[in-house]
């Protein structure tokens, strides 16, 4: 690896928790350069654009998030639904996850706009996403993993929105309600 290709990974780390600390409100190329400590010629010099910038950022934050969840549902182990949703729920409610999940929701509405390079990141994220989860899906015959799998990443976006978007009381009622579906299943 060379000095240029280490320094690049160490400017992604910086921007990738820049971007998970301040959402993509601050993705100017100087922000972006004054979050990873370099200078904008430098940052240029890393990566060819802005596009590239966001698009190292934010792979590296979906792939640790993505190791983090590896962690609590390791490869081999597989979960009905019943199980999985609780547990995925739980999972990105954690301080850890709140972060992403929040920014995920920022760029699925910038690439919902057809904004670049979000359209691209999310699409690939999500299908990263799906493949992973699918994989850990114990379903019956003849269903289909990567469906499952998209109906209960819809229902923790749904989940993260209600965070962003409500009170910590309607949250909480929110994930009461959830629990109290699977308990009555």
């Amino acid at each position: 690896m060379t000095i240029r290709d280490q320094q690049r990974e160490v400017v992604a780390v910086r921007l990738a928790a820049h971007l998970l600390d301040t959402g993509l409100t601050q993705t100017s190329l100087r922000q972006l350069a004054k979050a990873a400590g370099v200078s904008d010629r430098m940052l240029l010099y890393y990566f060819a654009d802005k596009a590239e910038v966001l698009s190292a950022a934010t792979t590296l934050v979906a792939t640790q998030s993505v190791a983090s969840l590896a962690g609590a549902i390791p490869e081999g182990i597989r979960l009905p639904p019943r199980q999985m949703i609780p547990l995925a729920v739980q999972l990105t409610r954690g301080p850890q996850m709140r972060s992403f999940m929040r920014l995920w929701v920022e760029m699925i509405a910038a690439a919902a706009k057809g904004e670049e390079p979000f359209l691209t990141i999310s699409t690939q994220v999500m299908a990263g996403l799906t493949q992973w989860l699918a994989e850990r899906l114990e379903l019956p015959t003849g269903a289909d993993p990567h469906a499952t799998a998209a109906v209960i990443i819809a229902l923790i976006d749904g989940l993260a929105l209600v965070d962003i978007c409500s009170s910590q009381t309607e949250m909480q009622a929110a994930h009461g309600a959830l629990e109290a579906l699977f308990d009555k299943t």
